[in-house]
């Protein structure tokens, strides 16, 4: 896969994790999660370690999850803004007749 492959993919992929970061379904999906996890989180008995571990886990995973897709969107407006200057780049040589 060429570089410039590789950059479109990483463009088409933020424009999709934005699509998702924008929906409200799965916005609304991370918040109840969240909710539900931190009051179980908080309903644990004094002695359920083991509980509360876990749900402090998934309560983070439900942060990462949209933080990998916020990663993404970053890392896809890097790309484009490369394939952006990759075309700038190649537009001036064009127009000087450098190869």
């Amino acid at each position: 896969m060429t570089d410039e492959s590789k950059l479109n993919q990483a463009a088409a992929r933020a424009v999709r994790a934005q699509d998702l970061l924008d929906n409200e379904l799965l916005d609304e999906s991370f918040k109840r999660l969240e909710e539900n996890y931190t009051a179980a989180w908080r309903a644990t008995g004094i002695d359920d370690f083991g509980a509360r571990e876990k749900l402090f886990l998934a309560i983070n995973i439900v942060g990462k999850v949209r933080d990998h897709l916020g990663i993404l969107v970053v890392n896809g407006k890097l790309a484009k803004a490369e394939l952006d200057e990759i075309a700038r780049t190649a537009e001036r040589k064009k127009r000087r007749g450098v190869s």
